[in-house]
């Protein structure tokens, strides 16, 4: 694997030409080097010759950290239901991923070979972004997160990826965002007629290596086929 370092995001290209395509969104205020340390633990074949996309949000003030800036993929009034949704903000960051889609698509790697991923705010804009996405994704992988404007969803969301597959984790002992609001996510999915996966980790916010390991299986059985 071989580490690229860019101005707004963060590359780990296979050894062979790159065939598949995982875009990676972090939580708030962290950056896109934050699970780079997790690609070596995943154990995906070599022959799967997937390239980790790991970008960094921008730099905005967040009301939630008394409107001081750091990296939001938008902006979190608090954490509640009211407060975890600014719809422009994720409309934004939405135009990013897309961007990033079609970047793969650009370099020979189709949207059937693009797993879209995130951790905590980067899972909830994983969701917004992939549900919406007008070409079917490989999979999503929502991390300890939650799903934002659940209520909109049935008409904003393309036919496109209805049959996506997705895996949603979460911590029991999450502080932060709490192990019910993936739960009731996870249903709000299902009621709409997504396939969940859904995994629960004795754990707070963050992730484990009984968890990294079923991502890799996960990945694998998305990514490593012709």
């Amino acid at each position: 694997m071989r580490l690229q370092e860019q101005a707004d995001r963060v590359i780990i290209e296979p050894e062979a030409p790159a065939r598949a395509a995982v875009i990676w969104l972090h939580g708030l205020g962290a950056d896109g080097h934050d699970f780079v340390p997790v690609v070596a633990e995943l154990g995906l074949p070599a022959t799967a010759a997937v390239r980790f996309v790991f970008p960094h949000a921008p730099v905005r003030p967040v009301t939630l950290n008394n409107g001081l800036p750091m990296r939001a993929w938008y902006d979190i009034t608090g954490l509640n239901r009211r407060g975890l949704g600014d719809r422009a903000g994720l409309d934004a960051s939405q135009a990013r991923v897309e961007a990033l889609i079609a970047e793969q698509a650009q370099q020979g790697i189709p949207s059937t070979r693009v797993v879209i991923a995130g951790f905590s705010q980067g899972g909830a804009l994983a969701l917004h972004a992939g549900l919406r996405h007008a070409a079917p994704l490989a999979g999503l992988l929502p991390l300890s997160t939650y799903l934002p404007f659940a209520d909109r969803l049935a008409e904003e969301a393309n036919p496109a990826n209805r049959a996506v597959p997705i895996l949603m984790c979460h911590g029991q002992y999450d502080p932060v965002l709490p192990y019910a609001l993936g739960e009731e996510s996870c249903g709000q999915l299902r009621a709409l007629g997504y396939a969940v996966d859904w995994a629960a980790y004795p754990m707070q916010h963050q992730v484990c290596l009984e968890q990294i390991q079923r991502i890799g299986g996960w990945l694998t059985q998305r990514l490593a086929g012709a």
